[in-house]
């Protein structure tokens, strides 16, 4: 399938590059643009896969910066604080409204976007976006288990068993709040799309009934202590699960039965980018199904582009821990954004719960 999709992508770049390029000088770009993403959230020409971003160099003649970032909150706080200036980031859905709130994204032009017809009218119109005005989602996926079948005997299909006390000490929890949180809230019934300072307090006391049995919180540590036989479960987004049970016979995926985050991670474009017009053709270059696929093939995350399951691999697709169905979808919640007060009261506590 990656060969396939190599020669494919050469041919039309192949024609399109001769275009472009007609019209440029001998030397130098365009263009820059300055692209701020997840670390090892897209196709870089590593193990054989595609490097999407040379990939639209060839194709614009547009010099791409690429810098990364490792939460919602860091990429805010660059947003906010910085004088950094980029012209595409990717946030997820939470972090898209916040933005909106605050001014810090604007309006894209979709006439300058003519792929984003290709994206899925399940992710369209979304409640971080409602209008569909600022955003178009790249990549999507849910939260999931992960667990050794040779450190129990069990079958864990519940985000109980992280509570499992015949697990003492091999299991791992999300050192994040808001993912932490959100386990603990649907095990005491409540909805974690948005909550209360006493929903938080009623997660909390179930989160100090878990931390005893915790061998540590990570996240992407989650992959060396999963992969190496360290640890018995854990929870961790669907599409890394995926990646780690290829890595590992022993590890098993499982989607919890109470449901669990659908999320989202959209490109958007700050309000104060440089370069406007080369944002909004990074942005269509990358909506393309088979640019898509091709990022998609290398994180594992799914695609919420029409088209782009010709090119995605055939294991990749056939996954239910990377493509949930419909009716799991059906049970899962999206995160909204929380007010400052509610969020800052949620991470006090959880740094009180870890210490």
């Amino acid at each position: 399938m990656k060969k396939y999709l190599s020669v494919f992508l050469s041919l039309i770049l192949c024609a399109s590059c001769a275009a472009v390029f007609a019209g440029c000088g001998s030397g130098g770009y365009d263009g820059e643009i300055n692209v701020y993403n997840w670390g090892e959230y897209i196709a870089d020409g590593s193990e054989d896969y595609e490097d999407t971003i040379e990939l639209f160099e060839e194709q614009y003649n547009i010099k791409v910066n690429y810098t990364t970032f490792e939460t919602n909150e860091e990429l805010y706080s660059i947003l906010n604080s910085s004088n950094s200036a980029y012209d595409v980031i990717f946030p997820s859905d939470y972090m898209v409204e916040k933005l909106i709130a605050e001014g810090l994204i604007q309006k894209l032009d979709y006439s300058k976007i003519p792929n984003f017809e290709n994206i899925m009218d399940r992710f369209k119109n979304m409640q971080f976006d409602p209008e569909s005005e600022y955003t178009v989602p790249y990549s999507w996926n849910v939260t999931g288990l992960i667990y050794n079948k040779t450190m129990t005997d069990k079958t864990p299909d519940s985000w109980q068993y992280l509570w499992d006390s015949g697990l003492e000490g091999s299991i791992l929890q999300f050192n994040n709040s808001r993912d932490a949180y959100a386990i603990a809230m649907q095990l005491c019934g409540i909805t974690p799309d948005t909550f209360t300072n006493a929903e938080v307090d009623k997660a909390t006391e179930k989160l100090k009934e878990q931390k005893p049995l915790l061998k540590k919180y990570v996240m992407d540590q989650v992959f060396t202590e999963m992969e190496n036989d360290q640890a018995a479960i854990a929870p961790y987004y669907a599409g890394d699960i995926y990646t780690m049970t290829t890595n590992n016979e022993n590890l098993v995926g499982v989607l919890p039965k109470e449901g669990s985050n659908l999320f989202v991670d959209s490109m958007c474009i700050p309000a104060n980018a440089q370069n406007v017009d080369g944002a909004h053709k990074f942005i269509d270059f990358m909506t393309s199904p088979e640019m898509s696929a091709a990022n998609m093939n290398y994180i594992t995350y799914a695609s919420p582009v029409e088209g782009a399951a010709e090119f995605i691999d055939e294991d990749v697709k056939n996954s239910e821990l990377v493509y949930p169905p419909d009716e799991y979808l059906d049970k899962c919640y999206t995160f909204h954004n929380i007010d400052e007060e509610t969020y800052s009261y949620m991470q006090e506590q959880f740094v009180k719960i870890m210490s």
